[in-house]
């Protein structure tokens, strides 16, 4: 599990003292918006690939990050996204952004995404694919959450491992091997709300 989320934290300030598991972190996140507005633009249905390479602890930042926006959306729909994404319109990324040090230009691509069950595919061809599994629970019948989580996106994430994640754009080649730590989350955000 990610160092960031259930690592050690300062008694002060709150933030991770863990350094990631490699001395770095390569993120590949997807977000499917399933009903979403930015002032009177509709973002329903639409998704956002994003990535950020973690030289060393998040907090240090020097973050390096690239957005992918839906090809779908119309261009009030895309620069709303870009918006949104790159932590110009408060919220949650907003956060994020504090510790981004290079924001790579927005680029549109077709995101296909996937949701099965235990299961989620997102892919955007010849850049990026992830296919990661929940956790199941004691039961089997539902997946391990975690809970009251410090995660810039959400509060409460579903634990899950990778079967497949690579990422080839921006000069970096990014391959995750099956088996390491992943998860997601419903998320609900608002310009005025950080997480």
């Amino acid at each position: 599990m990610c160092p960031c989320l259930l690592g050690p934290r300062h008694p002060e300030h709150g933030r991770a003292l863990a350094p990631p598991t490699l001395g770095y972190c390569d993120v590949i996140s997807l977000f499917h918006i399933n009903a979403g507005r930015y002032g009177d633009v509709i973002l329903d249905n639409l998704n956002v690939a994003m990535i950020y390479h973690v030289p060393g602890l998040m907090v240090d930042g020097d973050l390096d990050t690239a957005v992918y926006l839906d090809s779908r959306a119309t261009e009030d729909q895309k620069n709303a996204l870009s918006e949104i994404f790159r932590g110009n319109q408060g919220g949650p990324v907003k956060r994020l952004a504090l510790f981004v040090k290079t924001w790579r230009e927005p680029r549109v691509a077709d995101i296909e995404y996937r949701p099965e069950g235990f299961h989620r595919r997102f892919a955007v061809r010849d850049v990026m694919e992830v296919e990661i599994e929940a956790v199941p629970g004691r039961d089997k019948k539902r997946e391990v959450l975690i809970d009251n989580v410090l995660h810039w996106a959400c509060e409460r994430v579903i634990s899950a491992v990778t079967n497949k994640a690579w990422y080839r754009d921006h000069g970096f080649k990014w391959n995750h091997a099956a088996g390491t730590n992943a998860h997601y989350a419903p998320f609900d955000w608002d310009s005025t709300r950080i997480a």
